[in-house]
């Protein structure tokens, strides 16, 4: 009987999530022939509509966006090799404070314990060795971010089957290089509000350092597929060899492990090959 392969879930809230803090761990570990499961919790209706229309606006179409989101999901997939898709389904709920947030169907307001048995059952079907998903905070305070970390803890415990649990994060010396391009690509770009809680952490408290740089253009092109929120993924004005300069540092931190991998690490899969 053939060896199982190492496997990686990545657990997402929107389509495009799943490029831009880990497009470039799901594109690496596929090329070193690790099986990596993508699981995307909303169908996106909240998104931009052709054109840009926003939602709430006039034209703005959510089944036509849903299914306009799907294709780019499955299209992202194809370009970092992704093995397995999986999506919950769910209804985007919107920014924080949005009536979306509270219509039935929402993700927001789903049951932490109805979706973390959903996903616990994916946990077991694909026995994943490492699970990546966002902060409490949902980096940075979106609902169905912190609804993704909830359902992914509550169906981690349900299973105890992943080896190692790590949160999505970005180092805070990297957001005074972030303002600058920001600036420089004409993007308005405020000072964190002392009263919300900061992003991302110190770097001395980042347990996790992958270098993805060797896979940046397929990071980039994966971003790339999600045309219709290219007004919000201003990175990809970047060009693909700035972009990876900037984006090709995936960084994490570990929050569940059994192999006791020394820290600070290089590679998810530490302690486990």
């Amino acid at each position: 009987m053939a060896e199982r392969s190492l496997t990686l879930m990545a657990v997402h809230a929107h389509p495009d999530d799943e490029a831009t803090s880990t497009g470039g761990v799901l594109a690496r570990y596929a090329a070193e022939g690790i099986t990596t499961v993508l699981v995307t919790c909303t169908d996106g209706r909240c998104g931009d509509g052709p054109g840009g229309v926003k939602p709430g606006d006039p034209g703005h179409d959510p089944a036509a966006v849903v299914a306009m989101r799907q294709a780019e999901l499955e299209a992202s997939c194809a370009a970092l090799k992704v093995t397995h898709l999986e999506t919950l389904g769910y209804a985007d709920s919107g920014m924080m404070g949005w009536p979306t947030n509270d219509l039935p169907g929402a993700f927001w307001v789903t049951p932490v314990d109805e979706a973390a048995d959903r996903l616990a059952e994916l946990i077991r079907q694909y026995r994943p060795d490492v699970v990546v998903t966002y902060d409490e905070n949902g980096f940075y305070g979106h609902p169905d971010h912190i609804q993704a970390h909830r359902i992914t803890m509550a169906a981690v415990a349900k299973t105890d089957v992943p080896a190692k649990v790590y949160w999505t994060t970005v180092p805070r010396t990297a957001f005074a290089e972030f303002g600058k391009i920001m600036q420089e690509l004409g993007v308005e770009w405020a000072e964190p509000d002392e009263s919300q809680p900061q992003l991302g952490l110190p770097d001395e408290e980042i347990t996790t350092w992958v270098d993805t740089r060797a896979y940046g253009a397929q990071k980039f092109d994966a971003l790339a597929t999600h045309a219709s929120q290219t007004e919000n993924i201003f990175f990809l004005q970047l060009g693909r060899e700035r972009f990876t300069d900037l984006m090709g540092m995936e960084t994490f931190v570990r929050v569940r492990d059994t192999t006791d991998a020394p820290l600070p690490e290089d590679d998810l899969f530490a302690g486990l090959r």
